[in-house]
């Protein structure tokens, strides 16, 4: 009943905790990474066909072009949403610096990141519980098994009649 208790209460207190801390870990990063990128309009450089099965909002790269803050054209390769012509507009991300970046994490990545922690940590703390019981338990039995062991050599003998004569 003790070790339930003692597991049950220390597997939440640490899933939980390990959770929350790996939550807003991750929502630091999603913060830092938020501020340090925005969306711009580029236009499509070349208009290179997707997938040939490929549905409208699937990503692809492609190679666009855009002026940035300071009047430098650049050109890169990025990933864009769908299909599109050369010249066609789209959104992408890019640094403080101007250049191509990937878009910032989503809270819900961070949302994931906890609850996948949390887990994680709960299968860690009940794995570690259950193999240091089973441990005990086998230490406690040998100690028992060997009492017993030296009682019965002490006992059989008179009580299986070997020593009378």
């Amino acid at each position: 009943m003790l070790f339930a208790l003692i597991l049950v209460v220390g597997l939440l207190a640490a899933a939980i905790s390990a959770g929350y801390a790996a939550h807003a870990s991750q929502m630091r990063v999603v913060a830092a990474e938020t501020s340090a990128r925005h969306q711009i309009t580029a236009r499509l450089a070349d208009a290179t066909p997707g997938p040939a099965r490929s549905d409208v909002r699937e990503p692809r790269q492609a190679r666009v072009r855009w002026v940035a803050d300071d009047g430098e054209r650049h050109t890169g390769t990025a990933t864009v949403a769908g299909e599109g012509d050369s010249g066609d507009e789209v959104r992408v991300w890019v640094n403080r610096e101007g250049t191509l970046a990937q878009p910032p994490s989503s809270p819900s990545t961070a949302r994931t990141m906890g609850w996948f922690t949390g887990c994680i940590t709960a299968a860690t703390v009940a794995a570690l519980a259950f193999t240091g019981r089973a441990r005990i338990r086998r230490a406690l039995d040998r100690r028992r098994y060997a009492r017993w062991e030296a009682e019965w050599k002490v006992v059989e003998p008179a009580w299986s009649g070997r020593n009378r004569r």
